[in-house]
């Protein structure tokens, strides 16, 4: 037991000490955040074809509400390349002031998700639908901006700006180009700077020489239009005049893209900062209320970032504050920096554009879904991204991992395997292994088709679930086979449960299974699964140690292998000889861990030579192998107990020179106060006595000279157990509670 004692007046930092060491971090995280949000604001509102102010009305009234009242403290809201090629589309077809609508009904959509607690059904979409979306996004991006770097301008779609990109790069080039490259450079060579240098972010410092080459050498190109002021926008959201499935459609499709990204944006800043984990469905109602807001501003749709969220992490945010004042600083900057903000090229901000798009094919992502085998989703999801448009890439990306769940859960694994028995023909075993359905009745009759008419068949059922058609296929295979055939069902019982009267039940908890290897051979190696030549008596280890080979011996290869030149057990365990008592079953440990010593009554003689096997085993346990602990382990119902208290059988002298080791332990019981169990007096005398021959056996060892030097030393512990075989209950010897308490209950 672990007690955390703290002193009176051990209180921790003052409060307002730890607020203003808390305020400290969060302003030099605002300052870093600040200068990432504004290029990377204009930027993605340029891309998506919407006035170049909307994206920094988002990134200061979208990003303070879903700082207020989100759920996620360390997350920075604002305008996403996400988005960019949803709103260019939605821009296209119905407006800015109508998109501008379409964003409050989404942030509407948002609140609703939140309020009825849906966010976390977004933890159920496939990474593999998540990344290709993305990469689908940043494929669209890149093709996109890649004209405008080059001097041009970006089509209307991604394959008809993948026709037009060879023109283009034969074309005659500008300095918007030039630009471009620069920029491209920058942020491409930046993380290979020294780090003093990249305490500035590679973004702005992109955009900024980017800029300043354009100002430098006077160049006449394209730059950012903006306003004198915020109040110059004068946007109203306005509804459509007609058109309401589309502008429905597209408040759908905002609504779920931004708030999927937030909510993974959330949980990847989770995994990075520890501690409590966000309030997912708080922060989809935050997301929806900061799009309600934006968009009746005249502002750009808001997710939470995951590249500004990173970013105000790294640089050391401890609370929403920093979130907070990045609002502030980038409002002080629309207000007071137009003049310098209108300088920046719109070919640097498409080059930041085609870096960022670049990374959202994340390749490190693409390695885990490739592992595990969701390459097709991924591919699909992309191909219908760029194609045809966000919402359906995702459908079609649900749709197929629906289809490949669905394959994986029915698919059932059937082969026949040949052994020959040492007799005139071959036993044939068909082995079934996962869900067997109807789906899986036509392969199966094709493979049983080709086991021999008159052949001797064991069929092997390891199978998750079986339904009734699958049964009856079975079963009627069975009936008809002129040959002898076994079934021999591994887990739970659905083929006996069948002929019974009871197919295709639902595995329930009152129905478990104990696995084969820890259960009796009584338990799976029911009579009638042997065939009639094997029902031997030396057939029930031969029975078992077969099983072991065939499902065992594959899975412990490699631990016995590594104990094959030596052993390093940590536990001497001594214990009774009687039949229940598995000591490894017990103690959750396997080969190699114990050293085990049995005896009848788990017996320790004294250190006086008249009994050398147990002292043998305890010299080279603790003096060789150096074992950190020993276990003396009794058990309820032991019949060498009983015999101590009278009940020995006649005629057995060898049995009674041996438990005078335990006469010791009889006197204990008539002179000291009885021994608890869970708190309680154990009813059958036999049991008492159990108790107090652990305790009288833990005495004994210490009269042996090597455990008593490791115990001087520190390096040897001795622990009394108890294992009531009627509860299957693993009890330790606990001096606090005078008795044994249940193991579970030191561990608190």
């Amino acid at each position: 037991m672990i007690e955390i004692v703290r002193g009176e007046h051990d209180t921790g930092p003052p409060k307002n000490a730890q607020h203003l060491e808390n305020l400290k971090h969060d302003v030099l995280a605002s300052i870093v955040v600040f200068l990432v949000a504004v290029p990377l604001s204009l930027g993605v509102a340029f891309a998506a074809g919407a006035p170049l102010l909307s994206g920094l009305i988002s990134a200061v009234v979208g990003g303070l509400v879903a700082s207020v009242f989100g759920g996620s403290p360390l997350q920075v809201s604002g305008p996403s390349a996400a988005l960019t090629v949803v709103l260019a589309d939605t821009i296209a077809t119905h407006g800015w002031p109508v998109t501008c609508a379409i964003t409050v009904a989404a942030g509407l959509l948002q609140i609703l998700f939140g309020l009825t607690r849906a966010a976390r059904a977004a933890l159920a979409v496939s990474p593999a639908i998540v990344h290709g979306l993305l990469a689908g996004i940043g494929v669209t991006l890149v093709l996109g901006q890649l004209h405008v770097v080059l001097g041009g301008s970006a089509q209307g779609s991604a394959l008809a700006n993948v026709l037009a990109l060879p023109g283009q790069v034969a074309a005659h080039h500008d300095q918007a180009v030039l630009v471009g490259v620069v920029t491209l450079g920058v942020l491409l060579a930046w993380p290979r700077l020294p780090e003093a240098v990249r305490r500035v972010p590679a973004p702005l410092a992109a955009v900024a020489l980017g800029t300043g080459l354009s100002v430098a050498t006077g160049m006449t190109l394209p730059r950012v239009d903006l306003p004198a002021g915020l109040p110059a926008l004068h946007v109203v959201p306005r509804l459509p005049d007609g058109g309401w499935g589309g502008f429905a459609l597209a408040a759908l499709t905002i609504a779920l893209i931004a708030g999927l990204e937030s909510l993974l944006s959330a949980v990847s800043v989770d995994k990075l900062r520890g501690g409590p984990r966000t309030d997912l469905d708080r922060e989809l109602i935050g997301q929806g209320a900061a799009n309600v807001a934006a968009g009746a501003l005249g502002g750009f749709p808001v997710t939470g970032v995951i590249v500004r969220s990173m970013t105000n992490y790294e640089a050391g945010a401890r609370t929403r504050t920093s979130a907070i004042l990045h609002c502030a600083w980038i409002l002080a900057a629309c207000l007071l920096l137009t003049g310098m903000l209108r300088l920046i090229p719109l070919a640097a901000l498409a080059a930041l554009l085609v870096y960022v798009g670049t990374k959202l094919v994340n390749v490190s992502g693409l390695k885990e879904v490739r592992r595990h085998g969701d390459l097709p989703v991924y591919a699909v999801t992309l191909a219908g991204a760029v194609a045809v448009n966000l919402l359906t890439g995702v459908a079609a990306g649900v749709l197929l991992a629906l289809a490949m769940m669905l394959r994986r859960m029915i698919f059932s694994g059937i082969h026949v395997e040949r052994e020959s028995t040492g007799k005139d023909g071959d036993r044939h075993r068909v082995v079934i292994e996962g869900a067997l359905t109807f789906l899986s009745v036509p392969r199966l009759t094709r493979v049983l088709a080709e086991v021999p008419p008159h052949a001797e068949v064991i069929l092997e059922l390891l199978v998750d679930y079986l339904d009734h058609a699958a049964f009856d296929c079975l079963r009627g295979w069975q009936q008809a086979h002129a040959g002898p055939v076994t079934v021999d069902e591994i887990g739970h019982p659905w083929f006996e449960r069948g002929r019974s009267g009871e197919p295709t039940v639902r595995r329930s908890v009152a129905a478990r299974v104990v696995p084969r290897w820890l259960a009796p051979w009584s338990e799976w190696q029911a009579e009638h699964v042997v065939l009639p030549a094997q029902r031997t008596a030396s057939s029930l280890l031969c029975r078992g140690a077969s099983e072991f080979q065939r499902r065992t011996a594959p899975l412990l290869r490699d631990t016995w292998s590594g104990l094959a030149h030596g052993q390093r057990p940590h536990t001497l365990f001594i214990t009774c000889g009687d039949a229940r008592i598995v000591p490894n079953l017990i103690t959750t440990s396997g080969p190699g861990d114990l050293f085990t010593v049995r005896n009848i009554g788990n017996l320790v003689p004294p250190p006086d030579g008249t009994d050398s096997s147990v002292g043998a085993a305890i010299e080279y346990a603790v003096g060789v192998l150096g074992v950190a602990e020993i276990v003396v382990c009794g058990h309820s119902g032991c019949g060498a107990m009983k015999a101590l208290l009278g009940q020995a059988p006649e005629g057995l002298d060898q049995l009674g020179s041996w438990l005078r080791h335990g006469e010791a332990a009889v006197r204990r019981r008539r002179r000291e106060a009885p021994l608890l169990l869970g708190g309680e007096r154990p009813a059958a005398e036999a049991d008492q006595l159990a108790l107090q021959n652990v305790v009288q056996q833990l005495e004994s060892l210490r009269g042996y000279p090597v455990v008593a030097a490791a115990l001087e030393r520190g390096a040897l512990r001795l622990t009394g157990m108890y294992f009531d075989v009627g509860a299957a209950q693993v009890s330790l010897l606990d001096g606090a509670a005078r008795g044994f308490v249940p193991a579970g209950a030191l561990e608190h």
